[in-house]
Order: structure tokens, then C-alpha cells, then sequence
């Protein structure tokens, strides 16, 4: 069986951006959470100004498949002059602690 993968994403907008950049990234979320082993995506507000994106993939191979479709591949394309940087993408294994239910995504 194949261990779930978490994935971070952090987005900075640009100057004056950031409800352009909240649309691009909401656009394609439906889409996504049909997608086969996505447990989890979901963007998020950080107090920084930065938007952060939080993914949960029920395998490696499912991350790998989302990352290589369609809906990646038209998000992308959103972005372009929405960011200050690139995006950093961080995959996360679970170090299971505490309460099977509270200690990992």
C-alpha cells in the first residue's frame, strides 16, 4: 500500500495581485477534488500576505498524475504576472504521532 503525500504550495502575488491570484487558484479546485487520490486541496490566507495551498494525495502516483493533467497545466497558464516569485511546492511523509486521527493529515 502506498503511503499518502502531503504537499505545501506557497504563493507570494504580486503588488496588487492577490484577488486576481485567489480566482486563477480557485478555478480549477472543483476539478481537482474529482480527481483520483486527492484527499485534500485547499488554499488558504497566511497573515504574511501569502497564499498558501495545502494538498493530500493518497499515493506518490496520484501527486505525479494530478501534477502531469490538465488542470495543473491551465492553472499554471493563470498565473502568469499574478506572482512576485515562484511558488514553493514542498511534498511532506507523515511522521504519525500522538492520535491515529489528530497526529497527521
Amino acid at each position: 500500500m502506498s503511503e499518502a503525500v502531503v504537499v505545501t504550495a506557497i504563493f507570494h502575488p504580486a503588488a496588487g495581485a492577490r484577488d486576481a491570484l485567489v480566482t486563477a487558484l480557485s478555478a480549477g479546485i472543483a476539478e481537482v477534488h474529482e480527481e483520483p487520490g486527492c484527499e485534500l486541496y485547499a488554499i488558504h490566507d497566511s497573515p504574511d500576505g501569502t497564499i498558501v495551498m495545502l494538498e493530500k494525495w493518497s499515493s506518490a502516483a496520484d501527486l505525479d498524475a494530478h501534477g502531469a493533467g490538465e488542470v495543473v497545466a491551465r492553472m499554471n497558464a493563470s498565473l502568469a504576472g499574478l506572482l512576485e516569485s515562484a511558488p514553493v511546492v514542498t511534498r511532506l511523509a507523515p511522521i504519525p504521532a500522538g492520535s491515529t486521527y489528530q497526529g497527521q493529515l
